[in-house]
């Protein structure tokens, strides 16, 4: 698409803004989607690592029921 036709069918709220950014403004703005990006990335990390956690707890504590339970067996009565 030719660049000249390629913001045509944004709001012309948006043309405006994007048509006053300075080219340091236009820095930042990449930096913060960036960011934004990396933040999501991390928070999606800290979610699975949250729910590994867990369920490893889980696990320990259903591993160890059956542990017992299995001696329990093997006691005389």
């Amino acid at each position: 698409m030719p660049d000249a036709k390629r913001f045509d069918d944004l709001p012309d709220k948006t043309k405006a803004f994007l048509a006053g950014l300075r080219p340091d403004e236009v820095d930042t703005l990449n930096d913060g989607i960036r960011l934004v990006r990396s933040i999501a990335t991390v928070g999606a990390f800290m979610k699975w690592l949250i729910v590994g956690i867990l369920g490893m707890a889980m696990g320990v504590v259903m591993f160890y029921e059956a542990v017992v339970k299995m001696l329990g067996w093997f006691r005389p009565p």
